[in-house]
This record gives structure tokens, C-alpha cells and sequence, in this order.
């Protein structure tokens, strides 16, 4: 049932409760070709609070060097929770179109 060093391991290899110590990484995923919609920024109004940092589930929220913070469209799936809680409206939830994702 077990494989020898080198080799992969199957899902029928997998016993029940099996801890994955190794997963695939999701780095190399473009997550965020997925969306139907994308934040939009108008960082005027931004007090540089990163609400939107911390509540990101995909974590692909990034500062720039100005403090801003702006989501990378790379990982993004559009899920609108930064917009819904960013204090001062600054993000925006508009729908893609097409060629936004090239």
C-alpha cells in the first residue's frame, strides 16, 4: 500500500484522518481567473486602515509602498468581503469584462 521514497502517492494511498504535511502549492494557481467581479480602489478616500488586509479569506491583499492596500488580481476570486467591510467605501465591487483578466 505505501510507496517507496521518491515516488507520489495516490488518493488510494490515503488512510482516513491522513494529514497532508506536503500540500501542492496554491501560489502556482491563477486563482483569480475565476471572479465575476473585481475590487476597484478609489484611494483617495483610503485612511490606510487594512481592513481589507485582515479580512481577505485569500490573503492576496497586499501593502504598497505608498501604505495603500491593493488586492492581487493574480489571486483574487472577487468575493466582495474586502468592499463590505472597508469603513470608508473605498473598494468597490464591478463586474469583469472581457480581456480585464490579459
Amino acid at each position: 500500500m505505501g510507496k517507496g521514497e521518491g515516488e507520489m502517492m495516490g488518493w488510494k494511498d490515503l488512510k482516513p484522518g491522513f494529514v497532508v504535511t506536503e500540500p501542492g502549492s496554491a501560489s502556482v494557481y491563477r486563482t483569480g481567473d475565476w471572479r465575476s467581479e473585481r475590487p476597484i480602489r478609489a484611494n483617495e478616500r483610503c485612511i490606510k486602515c487594512g481592513i481589507c488586509y485582515l479580512y481577505c479569506p485569500e490573503g492576496c491583499i497586499e501593502e504598497t509602498e505608498e501604505g495603500f492596500f491593493e488586492a492581487n488580481l493574480y489571486y483574487c476570486k472577487g468575493c466582495g468581503i474586502c468592499a463590505h467591510e472597508c469603513p470608508r467605501g473605498v473598494i468597490t465591487m464591478e463586474e469583469e469584462k472581457e480581456g480585464d483578466n490579459e
